[in-house]
């Protein structure tokens, strides 16, 4: 049946809900069925090994009529990887090794399962079996996350078994744009990307410029440190992100859609590959789509990694072959974007939404949220947290039932001191205003961004002005250099940090930091630099004695090179380990002697600290 698909495509919505019905009928939801997530993260964890070990169990037993492998994107749990999910069931092992595949299989044919190897609380050491029993996933809302479990993103046939491309033929049949549009507004879903900008609000300003020619991208030019949301969906389920674009293109008039993706991404762009070509060749792509008259096509533009070309007119003169830097708005991309034709930009994330809307309805949909922020949002929770993983949440949830409720709180004895949202030009948040709802506007008067989803976790080992000169070395890499007040603005506000972190600066230094930081903040053009001086403004606002204790040469957080000492205490058994770890051979010291650190020959760089496993190495500001 594929071959025949793959010469003469679907020529009409009633041949689609026949292929569709088909392969409903042909499937087996009974058959015991191993899922092995392996995205990015996955695969670097060690799932290859898994898969081929069921692999080769199939084939050399010839189970294949008994049990099944799929082979999906990320689940989320990027703590707990390599893991297995059995279906149906839901069955989960986590941290699964390569030795213990054979077990899983056999268990999983005769219906049973290897309690020994099932998730086990690190606080009650209760195990548990299923997903929703697990606190990571059980307090999440995982409307997208959660289909990465159901498809193998390189089978479009088992996209459309879970419902794919049903929510497009939906509106087809509708053929009403304007009523698609009203569907999104009534959604209330705002642009992941971090601005927040109203999706139904641009579709309708698409939908209204004037002219035949008109182009939808997809922003995948994920920049952020730690964060890999949209890498997780596009890995995942590159065909929502399609099924999303055609429906916007149905609604809007566009012709043509551009995916951007950065080249950084490989697995996800071998996965979208593979989806445009199985789409085109079923006819859900190109000229008559379904036979209904809708044309609309999709390119895939690789990006350099450049982070300016998040923002979009950066992005569009990118995918326009030219240097990637921002433009002065207006006109906005809606009235001139790629080749001077009306532009709409979203992000992965808001795309991977507009089928799930047009599923469960707009009204229903809009009932997940806040008044103003309806919907679920993915984080990447990383940093100093227990688990760490991709977290999807409704719109509303508190910083702290994210970060103790999901994350399980701080990975080591430390309390946390801030959590850092919105990627490198988000604010610091401290452990104080944990109760924050997570939305736009509460984020946004807290002095930090949505972002497209990053979330950064700091305990009281974490110095808030080595985080805020970490950000604006990024950001002052990144920039374009067009803005004289980002180039050079942010240059400064580094140096000046730079002088924080070494114990050179004065209470002038911070008068003046505070003052830059609000220049380069109202003075830049594109939203990099208008948002540069958010870990800046951001740190010196909440956490003001820091920046105070620095002038007075202390570092609270002992990160500070230039303001702490390295010394061995009491507890030393003299194991030698710190003194063969010591790169400058800084260490002195026989077998069952307390060791000594020659402090003109230590260089603070933290090698003794971490191989010490009776915490006998003190790190001390004064």
């Amino acid at each position: 049946m594929s071959a025949v698909l793959a010469r003469t495509g679907l020529n009409s919505i009633a041949a689609f809900r026949a292929l569709q019905a088909r392969l409903l009928a042909t499937a087996k939801p009974e058959q015991p069925t191993v899922v092995i997530p392996a995205g990015t993260c996955g695969q670097a964890s060690g799932a290859s090994n898994l898969i081929r070990v069921v692999k080769r169990e199939i084939l050399e037993h010839g189970l294949a009529e008994q049990i099944r492998l799929k082979i999906t994107g990320c689940h989320g749990y990027c703590e707990l990887e390599p893991s297995v999910l059995i279906q149906p069931g839901g069955t989960f092992y986590p941290a699964v090794r390569t030795k213990d595949m054979l077990a899983i299989v056999h268990a999983a044919l005769r219906g049973e399962v290897v309690e020994a190897l099932l998730y086990k609380d690190k606080t009650t050491g209760k195990r548990a079996r299923r997903l929703d029993e697990i606190p990571f996933f059980a307090r999440q809302h995982r409307t997208i996350l959660g289909r990465n479990e159901l498809v193998d993103p390189i089978r479009i046939y088992d996209y459309l078994e879970h419902g794919g491309y049903t929510a497009f033929c939906q509106v087809l049949e509708g053929g009403d744009p304007a009523w698609a549009i009203s569907q999104m507004k009534e959604a209330g879903l705002r642009g992941r990307g971090g601005a927040g900008f109203p999706t139904g609000q641009k579709w309708e300003l698409l939908a209204g410029q004037p002219g035949a020619e008109k182009f939808l991208v997809c922003n995948a030019d994920e920049g952020d440190p730690g964060a890999y949301m949209d890498r997780a969906v596009l890995e995942g389920n590159p065909h929502s992100i399609l099924e999303g674009m055609l429906i916007g293109a149905f609604a809007t008039g566009a012709t043509h859609g551009v995916i951007y993706v950065r080249s950084e991404y490989p697995l996800a762009i071998k996965h979208l590959v593979i989806a445009l070509r199985q789409a085109k060749e079923l006819g859900l792509l190109g000229a008559d789509i379904l036979g209904t008259g809708m044309a609309f096509d999709l390119t895939l533009v690789r990006g350099a990694g450049a982070f300016v070309c998040g923002e979009e007119t950066a992005l569009i003169r990118s995918i326009e072959g030219k240097v990637g830097e921002p433009r002065q708005r207006p006109p906005f991309p809606i009235e001139r974007g790629i080749l001077g034709k009306p532009t709409a930009v979203n992000n992965v994330e808001t795309w991977a939404n507009v089928p799930v809307i047009f599923e469960r309805g707009a009204a229903e949909y809009a009932k997940i949220g806040t008044e103003r922020s309806r919907g679920t949002k993915i984080f990447s929770l990383v940093g100093k947290i227990r688990n760490t993983g991709l977290v999807e949440v409704p719109m509303g949830m508190t910083v702290h039932d994210i970060v103790y409720g999901i994350g399980g709180g701080s990975a080591g004895k430390a309390p946390l001191k801030a959590v850092q949202t919105g990627g490198p030009s988000g604010g610091c948040i401290p452990a104080a205003m944990f109760d924050l709802s997570v939305d736009y506007d509460s984020l946004a008067k807290a002095g930090s961004i949505m972002g497209s989803g990053g979330m950064i976790v700091m305990d009281d080992e974490t110095c808030m002005v080595d985080v805020a000169r970490y950000f604006t070395a990024f950001l002052g890499d990144e920039s374009c250099g067009k803005c004289f007040t980002c180039r050079k603005g942010i240059q400064r506000m580094h140096e000046l940090l730079d002088a924080f972190c070494q114990g050179r600066a004065t209470h002038a230094d911070l008068s003046l930091l505070e003052e830059l930081a609000a220049v380069v903040k109202d003075t830049t053009m594109c939203g990099l630099g208008q948002t540069a001086s958010n870990p800046v403004l951001s740190t010196l606002r909440y956490f003001r004695d820091e920046y105070e204790a620095h002038i007075a040469g202390r570092c609270p957080g002992r990160v500070c090179k230039d303001l702490v000492t390295f010394s061995i205490n009491l507890k030393c058994k003299g194991c030698l380990l710190c003194l063969d770890a010591c790169p400058a051979d800084a260490i002195c010291g026989e077998k069952g002697v307390v060791h000594v650190i020659n402090p003109d020959l230590c260089t603070k760089c933290g090698s003794c600290r971490g191989v010490c496993k009776l915490s006998a190495v003190d790190v001390t500001s004064p």
